[in-house]
């Protein structure tokens, strides 16, 4: 079976090294030259654990294939793959540019039958909006080859992409006829076979259905933070209450861990894409405003707590900060808690020193030189007055707290994730501040 994905980001890179692991013949196809020369080498131009390993083997194997020819890449392929990038408009709205230029491109260079399946995350219309263009250039080209539209909605997390596209809790799939359903029935059969649950719905519905499941993610993070900023303010503990009420089975103890605010390329932008889309049919989203709200109440959090602790002057203090991602295993830093505060702590005069195992890189394409970049974690305290942690790496868990002693001039810590031990921290000389707790 051949297939061809257009968009060779985050998502249609991992769809189309993934698929190709299951033996399809994939073309991975894109506008930027220098990406496509790059991927050609087997070399991937993001950081994702498993993928550029993968990505090498399929290219050797001939499944796996990068170009800039769309024309080409559709001749003899059952479906196509829309996965490029939708980013929030100015009111919230996903922009769906480079979508349609796609859906454009593909009318123009069809010759015969293919299913047009959207992964890139959507608004519930997108398919209908896709459809009208590539039957606009049909007819321009005086044609009528047929086609289907299907959607097909992304659930991969960063970090885990590769083993979520590849053992993942469900499949979506949108289909509105038996001849696009048999396609992707086949291509989904590897799955099938290893028990994974493929959910087939109508178009609309799988569309939303990406939407709604981040943005009820993204409601029990803020939820869990209203409720850690309130234990502080009560004297209870987060991490008791959170054990508490996620031992009922009705609730669930997933993604209900207070921090600095969901941030990454699908929270945020999905929650105002949601709230925007029914702004459009006349109805106010009245939940998901309010968790918009909370994350941006609570991405200040950190903020507040150091400048509090030293009594609203942060001119001149050097903070080291352990984390620039919004979240371990990846170096992406859209919509970044850390990189947020950054942005503050530079703002009231501070002084950062920054470290990251992955996403340093990224980091200096959006601060430059306004931030000193640190080798390792230890070097990024060395005389700082304090230290922050805003993501939780696994090689920050067990800090050497004596080498710190000696080396910071200001004794405080300020745990973003709450992944410290306060005893053990306090025991060490350290201040110690975390979110929720005593």
């Amino acid at each position: 079976m051949k297939i061809v994905v257009a968009g060779t980001g985050y998502v249609g890179l991992v769809t189309g090294t993934c698929f190709a692991e299951t033996g399809v013949t994939v073309t991975c196809v894109d506008i930027d030259k220098e990406k496509i020369k790059l991927l050609q080498e087997g070399k991937t131009p993001l950081y994702e654990p498993g993928l550029e390993p993968m990505m090498k083997r399929n290219i050797e194997k001939g499944r796996l294939s990068f170009t800039t020819d769309l024309e080409k890449s559709l001749e003899g392929s059952e479906a196509i793959f829309i996965a490029v990038g939708t980013p929030p408009g100015e009111d919230g709205s996903a922009d769906l540019q480079h979508v349609l230029k796609v859906a454009s491109e593909i009318g123009k260079n069809i010759k015969s039958y293919v299913v047009v399946v959207i992964k890139s995350t959507v608004p519930v219309g997108t398919s209908e909006k896709v459809r009208k263009i590539i039957r606009e250039e049909l007819e321009k080209r005086g044609v009528d080859i047929p086609f289907d539209m299907a959607s097909n909605p992304e659930f991969l997390k960063e970090g885990s992409a590769v083993e979520d596209f590849l053992r993942p809790e469900r499949i979506v799939i949108g289909t509105e006829n038996e001849r696009a359903a048999e396609i992707m029935s086949r291509l989904y059969k590897p799955f099938v076979l290893n028990n994974h649950p493929i959910y087939y719905m109508d178009i609309p519905s799988a569309e939303l259905t990406k939407y709604a499941a981040n943005a009820m993610l993204a409601t029990r993070i803020s939820f869990i933070n209203e409720i850690a900023n309130l234990c502080e303010l009560l004297g209870a503990d987060i991490n008791q209450v959170r054990k508490g009420i996620g031992s009922d089975s009705r609730i669930g103890n997933k993604f209900l861990y207070p921090g600095p605010g969901y941030g990454g390329s699908c929270f945020p932008k999905d929650v105002k894409a949601l709230i925007r889309t029914a702004a459009e049919k006349g109805y106010e989203m009245k939940v998901i405003a309010a968790v918009e709200k909370a994350n941006e109440y609570q991405k200040n959090v950190l903020f507040f707590k150091i400048r509090n602790h030293f009594n609203n002057n942060l001119k001149g203090r050097t903070i080291g900060i352990w984390g620039l991602s919004f979240k371990p295993h990846t170096d992406d830093i859209r919509e970044s808690p850390s990189i947020y505060l950054i942005e503050k702590l530079l703002q009231e005069g501070a002084i950062v020193k920054a470290y990251d195992p992955a996403a340093m890189e990224e980091t200096k394409k959006v601060l430059g030189n306004r931030v000193k970049y640190a080798s390792d974690q230890y070097e990024a305290v060395i005389k700082a007055d304090a230290l922050v942690l805003v993501t939780e790496w696994p090689e920050f868990r067990l800090p050497d707290l004596k080498k710190m002693a000696e080396t910071m001039r200001g004794k405080v810590i300020f745990d973003g994730r709450n992944i410290y031990d306060p005893l053990e921290v306090r025991k060490a000389g350290f201040t110690y501040y975390s979110i929720g707790r005593k």
